[in-house]
């Protein structure tokens, strides 16, 4: 009869045991504490949905006062940040392809003197509108813009041009998603994240699960080389990734009418390495996990700041730098430039180098430290 009632000394000994089982088991207890941290720092500080200081191109002839003027008024709106002049359009075309700039101002040739004479120049505004959450703050804020931006420079015989119509007409294209369709960039960039995480949580459970089934010792007596055991766990997973990757590139295509302008060999290749460098993180929490709790873990951890710092859910430009910094180490960063230059803009191999080599390097660091991690677990 005593067992069935509660009994106080009982619950205090197991719950003096859970307490000692959580101390043991410090990874655990450090992924309960550390990760909603990350997400309160994550969220705090590093997510912005209003994006300012976008990188802006500016094109113009003769660099007038009016333009100066029109510049710095661009400016002043904290949304634009002017970072390159270029001469001509071609230049204009490669930094907005590649990525390098969102905007690109253009004026056209004699705009002061047409201005001037009343006839109503127009001002090209050429915009990145793959991420459409991006640009659209910006855009809105040239509406108020135009009114207000040459007050000072339309005094004495040029006041007329104050009254009535606008001196000037500011013209908008929206680049690679006219209409701003959120299923243009998301669609492509849920290739990115669907990889991520099923790669690295399938491949962290593959040592630990041989460790908790008894299987690792049979492992460890083979005459296989650590370089051998880590390949021949990641390339089956390679395929299976690219078999998600077609099933969502069908529902791209065929569900939400992406447009998929360049080459689909290009972003193969691409795939290749961004699901190599996931399975080799996934490869390396295996190592460290002493179960598969704590691989989940630890793949979870690494999931988390990977889909909010890599500008799949927010604007990667409304970041902060330290942020866009610990951003560019993650490898679906560069992956989502890739997939959405490729699909988007129709980029060929020269624009998305840098990331390919950004993921190259990646990779390399990380089969690294796997293949030591591992040399570890042999010993």
């Amino acid at each position: 009869m005593s067992a069935v009632r509660f009994s106080l000394a009982r619950f205090l000994a197991i719950l003096v045991k859970e307490f000692v089982q959580m101390r043991r088991d410090r990874l655990t207890f450090g992924m309960m504490i550390g990760i909603p941290i990350m997400q309160l720092l994550l969220f705090g500080f590093a997510i912005n949905a209003d994006p300012r200081d976008l990188p802006t191109a500016v094109m113009s002839a003769d660099r007038s006062p009016f333009e100066r003027s029109f510049v710095r008024a661009m400016e002043n709106t904290t949304y634009f940040r002017i970072v390159r002049h270029v001469s001509t359009e071609a230049e204009a075309q490669r930094l907005i392809e590649t990525g390098q700039v969102q905007f690109v101002v253009a004026f056209p040739e004699h705009f002061a003197r047409d201005l001037q004479r009343g006839t109503r120049p127009a001002v090209l505004i050429e915009a990145d509108a793959t991420d459409p959450a991006a640009t659209s703050n910006a855009l809105s804020a040239l509406a108020s813009l135009n009114r207000s931006a040459l007050d000072r420079d339309l005094m004495g015989p040029l006041a007329g041009l104050r009254a009535g119509a606008l001196p000037f007409e500011i013209r908008i294209h929206r680049r690679y998603n006219e209409e701003g369709i959120t299923q243009y960039n998301v669609v492509p960039g849920l290739m990115g994240v669907v990889l991520t995480m099923t790669m690295v949580i399938m491949t962290a459970l593959a040592v630990t699960r041989e460790r908790e089934r008894g299987t690792m010792e049979n492992l460890l007596a083979m005459p296989v080389r650590p370089l051998e055991v880590m390949l021949g766990k990641i390339v089956p997973y390679i395929l299976v990734g690219y078999v998600q990757v077609v099933l969502i590139l069908l529902a791209a295509r065929y569900l939400f009418a992406v447009p998929m302008l360049g080459s689909l060999a290009l972003l193969s290749v691409a795939l290749v390495l961004f699901i190599a460098a996931n399975l080799s993180i996934g490869f390396t929490f295996s190592t460290i996990a002493r179960n598969q709790l704590q691989a989940m873990q630890m793949a979870f951890f690494f999931f988390l700041p990977s889909i909010l710092l890599s500008g799949f859910m927010f604007p990667f430009r409304g970041m902060p730098g330290w942020a866009q910094t610990l951003g560019e180490v993650l490898p679906l960063t560069h992956f989502l430039r890739i997939v959405r230059g490729i699909l988007l803009k129709g980029n060929g191999a020269v624009e998305i180098m840098p990331e390919i080599w950004a993921l190259t390097g990646f990779l390399l660091v990380v089969m690294l430290v796997a293949l030591k991690r591992y040399r570890q677990t042999l010993d």
